[in-house]
């Protein structure tokens, strides 16, 4: 009798230790999980926090905008592939303060507007796309803007080995005052932009000042330290634009 109550209690104890191993590993992996989780929350959080921020500074930077160029007319959306608000705010301060003759754009849209209605006498802005060039023409003849040359060149094989703007459109270019690099579209190729420097680095007044979008790409960034370490009388400013945006400019 003593030996069967034994092995009941030891049965019963074996039960206890299994039950509580089971517990322990259950708990283990909820607290893995709600680490887990709460790291997945911070993250989002943050992330989140930083879409409102940004948000709000581009909101900013267009109302700024709208009061500084008093449009007449609505003005394109900025989303996507659109110049930012942030840096279209910045090209309407370049162009007010350093009164441009020449200014020459790759890539048009929302930032020939702005560019042309911050004052620049001679706007010359080049796109691969006679669609794009288009609804740019239309958006300036709406609002009665003049002094603007949209030239539409093809993306060609260039000697560096990437597809960039056919040359022959540039051959007139010299004296340049702003030069703005935003085309051609550089997300799926990062060297897509890097002709700009060998194609306009003798056709820049000696005050010339280079602006770059989508710095915050390596492409990009490696053109703009590129335009940097060719013009030794100017300096780099990288601004924290929601794309991200090099100003190359005189010292």
């Amino acid at each position: 009798m003593k030996s069967l109550s034994l092995l009941i209690l030891i049965i019963i104890a074996l039960g206890l230790a299994y039950c509580i191993r089971l517990l322990r590993n259950l708990h283990q992996k909820v607290s893995a999980r709600s680490e887990r989780t709460s790291r997945e929350i911070a993250a989002s959080t943050k992330e989140l926090k930083a879409e409102v921020w940004q948000s709000y500074r581009q909101s900013e930077a267009m109302q700024q905008l709208l009061t500084l160029l008093k449009f007449s007319a609505p003005v394109p959306p900025t989303r996507s592939w659109a110049a930012s608000p942030d840096l279209l705010l910045t090209l309407a301060q370049l162009v007010r303060k350093h009164n441009p003759k020449l200014v020459v754009e790759l890539g048009s849209g929302v930032s020939t507007l702005v560019v042309a209605k911050a004052g620049a006498k001679k706007v010359i802005s080049i796109d691969h796309s006679g669609e794009f060039a288009d609804i740019t023409r239309g958006v300036l003849k709406e609002h009665k803007v003049r002094g603007v040359e949209i030239r539409v060149a093809q993306l060609k094989a260039h000697i560096s080995g990437v597809d960039w703007y056919d040359t022959a459109v540039l051959k007139d270019l010299k004296r340049i005052d702003l030069l703005i690099v935003d085309g051609p579209p550089g997300s799926k190729n990062p060297e897509a932009r890097m002709p700009a420097r060998a194609e306009f680095i003798a056709k820049l007044s000696p005050k010339a000042i280079i602006v770059i979008d989508d710095v915050n790409r390596e492409g990009e960034r490696k053109l703009a330290e590129s335009f940097a370490k060719a013009l030794p009388n100017h300096f780099l400013t990288i601004y924290p634009h929601e794309k991200g945006t090099a100003v190359i400019s005189p010292k």
